[in-house]
């Protein structure tokens, strides 16, 4: 029973060490919450509750969400409802972790290079899959940045996924090397000496993964691009006032932006209302987000507005919508909790051809999803645009976010431009390097440079496929040697004559 409690605590600071790891970044939370974690998969409840205070740190400011009052939900269940889409979060991390756990006792051999080398890369493929669902996944993968470049950049060989199981290998060794330091009287510093060098070893392949290649070579001219950061709070976007005095904001910015030599003007997610009328007449082209019908049904979207074309505007719809906030079931007077109704989900493709040098674009929470954005710059794509609105969430959201950016700049050596109402307004360069920004929850506009690259690298165009290859390999190798040395001895053959001491 001790053993049990013993395992139920490692987990809950575990999880706790990991909510830090993913608010903050770097290597000194993530990996020993990883060395926990190891050590409290032998129980699936102390792995579940790993997962679930790991989430319910890392995504409390969905508790933001209250007050939804201005959506027309009553005021009593304004904070439950809040509560409970944090806690359906946390509940589905401890579910994950726990089936995790269940997995690793299942198997073989464990304790051992192989048992942790499968497990390690089951962790970094699901969280490749859960990138691609409705919840915003934020997972190992995306907690080394800012805090360890060096290390995030093996994602340029491996991609998030490939990042996560690296880091879950790290936290495996620590946690041996503790048991070890433990139960073995003879333990020394050379096995902490070790431990370090393969540490360095790590980071070193980073190193040469991020700046020894010739990825994201120059194509094309430089573009003047001006960011807008409108910090228009959510809850008052569509109030008659801010309805009335959002054409005249735009016509200034634009004015500023063309005096500013920019030759492209990006708006954040959401910014232009359906009825767009009055935005028709602008002088510089403007990517914008916004609303469009598409056969009848409603649309989240990046739209051009070009001043010497004519017609629709060239647009790319959001394909992942948030559940409740943008989809919900299609049950009879259900339209989710959007004040524009419920949307429609659009192409799959993240690349956009739009006129100018081709983009891959990530709408809002789509930019937890490297593998489609990847696939993207792998068909055409010179550089990321990144638009969302994160109000009414506080800085803590942004700057995961950010850290997201950054990786996905750094898998695909593109460099990224992240415009969004509330922040975070930002340049990436193709080196997963923040440029310049604007200081969130303030309006500004921001003047940067954009140089599109070509060239791909090995993330790009192999995205998930090696993963999926040593997965392969690790389990053959993990059965293999549960089994022994594979091929059992060979059996005496009978002779079939008498021996010459009976003829």
């Amino acid at each position: 029973m001790g053993n049990d409690r013993s395992l139920l605590l490692h987990g809950l600071a575990g999880g706790v060490l990991s909510g830090l790891g993913l608010c903050w970044s770097g290597p000194w939370w993530m990996l020993p919450a990883l060395a926990l974690l190891w050590s409290s998969a032998r129980s699936p409840w102390a792995a579940a509750l790993w997962g679930a205070s790991a989430i319910a740190i890392s995504h409390c400011w969905l508790l933001a969400l209250h007050p939804l009052t201005w959506l027309g939900v009553p005021a009593l269940l304004s904070l439950p409802l809040a509560m409970a889409v944090w806690l359906i979060c946390a509940l589905a991390a401890a579910v994950l972790t726990a089936a995790w756990s269940v997995v690793g006792r299942c198997l073989p051999s464990p304790g051992t290079l192989p048992h942790a080398l499968v497990l390690s890369l089951i962790w970094g493929l699901t969280e490749t899959l859960l990138a691609r669902e409705p919840l915003f996944w934020i997972g190992v993968g995306g907690s080394v940045l800012p805090g360890d470049p060096w290390l995030a950049g093996l994602s340029r060989w491996v991609g998030a996924g490939g990042l996560a199981a690296v880091q879950l290998l790290l936290g495996w060794g620590l946690w041996k090397l503790w048991l070890l330091s433990r139960t073995d009287t003879g333990f020394s510093w050379r096995w902490s000496g070790l431990a370090a060098l393969a540490l360095a070893v790590v980071h070193a392949f980073g190193a040469l993964a991020l700046y020894g290649g010739a990825p994201g070579q120059s194509s094309g001219d430089v573009m003047s691009l001006a960011l807008w950061q409108p910090a228009i709070p959510t809850r008052e976007k569509f109030s008659d006032r801010r309805q009335a005095e959002l054409p005249g904001r735009f016509d200034a910015v634009e004015a500023r932006a063309q005096r500013d030599g920019a030759q492209l003007l990006l708006a954040p997610e959401g910014t232009l209302p359906l009825d767009r009328r009055r935005f028709d007449d602008n002088a510089l082209p403007v990517i914008s987000g916004g609303f469009r019908w598409v056969a009848g049904q409603q649309r989240s979207a990046l739209l051009l507005l070009d001043p010497q074309a004519f017609g629709p505007p060239n647009a790319i719809d959001k394909h992942r919508l948030v559940p409740l906030g943008e989809w919900f079931p299609a049950w009879p007077g259900l339209s989710g909790l959007s004040a524009v109704g419920g949307l429609e989900a659009g192409s799959a493709s993240r690349l956009w051809p739009w006129g100018g040098p081709p983009a891959a674009v990530a709408i809002c929470y789509e930019i937890s999803n490297g593998t489609a954005l990847a696939r993207a710059v792998a068909d055409g794509g010179q550089w990321i645009l990144a638009a969302a609105n994160l109000d009414p969430y506080p800085q803590l959201l942004q700057h995961q976010f950010l850290a997201l950016a950054g990786l996905r700049s750094l898998e695909t050596a593109r460099p990224l431009a992240s415009v969004a109402n509330t922040g975070p307004t930002a340049m990436f360069n193709a080196q997963g390097q923040i440029t310049d920004s604007l200081a969130p929850m303030r309006p500004g506009l921001l003047q940067a440079a954009l140089q599109p690259t070509d060239g791909f690298t090995l993330y790009v165009r192999w995205r998930e496929r090696p993963l999926w290859w040593a997965l392969l390999a690790a389990v053959l190798a993990l059965f293999k040697t549960s089994s022994g040395s594979g091929l059992p001895p060979a059996l005496p053959r009978r002779r079939r004559t008498l021996p010459p001491d009976r003829v």
